[in-house]
């Protein structure tokens, strides 16, 4: 299930960094706002942004977080904005804001559905959080999902982590963002960390939650894209086929534009 596809990690790196100039510099925008999860995806997003030259806002946003995520987001934010003079760091706590917000709704059906909406919920109050950065700083919203997340087995919230104004990673694949982190230099703690939504305030992982790593999930990925079908495979091969392909159906709601009710001419 391994696939290292050709990878010129420094001619991407310039890609999306001047993809990202051009947007900003057009949209007439004076910087960006990027969410830190001491995660590897929103680490190499803020410094593609930083290198932009442009303003980069760098927010972290705890949640009843486990504290090696805030470590992590911390280190990174003090590792960038040392690097990059352009770049500056915030810090907003939410979990007041969140427990205010738990405290005033129902709770659902079953424990599970309601740790799942609340999960949403924090991923929810982070993007508004986001957004008001970006407002009082005239700056774009950029993305932190991957190619996987995103198109994939769209694991993300929809208007949570979902909701952005750019999606400077969104074409590469986990693999892929790990080999341009680490040609960028992120910290090595943030490298070997295992991917995690941190929306639990646990230290759950994202391969806990999906069921197969992003490895695996890459694989599936290209295989359903060459046309393969389920009975195809055999063993581990057709758990992860079939994983993948539960969640990319389930969640193409996340994936394709908002359905819209067309009237008919003759009725209008």
């Amino acid at each position: 299930m391994d696939i290292h596809p050709k990878f010129e990690a420094q001619a991407i790196n310039d890609h999306i960094v001047n993809w990202l100039g051009e947007y900003a510099a057009n949209a007439k925008s004076k910087g960006f706002v990027v969410g830190i999860s001491g995660g590897i995806d929103s680490a190499l997003t803020s410094t593609l942004c930083a290198q932009t030259g442009l303003p980069t806002l760098c927010v972290e946003m705890p949640i009843h977080q486990a504290e090696s995520h805030v470590t992590r987001a911390k280190e990174h934010i003090k590792w960038l904005s040392e690097k990059y003079s352009n770049v500056s760091g915030a810090d907003v706590d939410l979990t007041s804001t969140f427990t205010h917000f738990k405290e005033q709704v129902p709770e659902g059906a079953t424990q599970a559905i309601t740790d799942h909406a609340l999960a949403n919920t924090r991923s929810r109050i982070r993007m508004i959080t986001l957004y008001y950065f970006a407002g009082i700083h005239n700056a774009i919203v950029a993305g932190t999902g991957n190619k996987v997340e995103d198109f994939g087995v769209g694991f993300y919230t929809k208007y949570g982590d979902g909701g952005v104004d750019v999606s400077p990673i969104a074409d590469l694949t986990k693999t892929e963002v790990r080999i341009l982190a680490r040609h960028l230099g992120v910290t090595n703690s943030i490298l070997v960390a295992k991917p995690t939504d941190g929306l639990f305030g646990d230290d759950r992982s994202d391969e806990d939650q999906i069921g197969a790593s992003y490895e695996e999930l890459e694989w599936a990925m290209q295989q359903d894209a060459f046309g393969k079908q389920s009975t195809e495979f055999s063993g581990r091969e057709k758990e992860v086929f079939d994983i993948y392909k539960r969640f990319n159906t389930n969640n193409q709601h996340k994936m394709l534009p908002i359905p819209i009710c067309k009237i008919p001419l003759k009725l209008k």
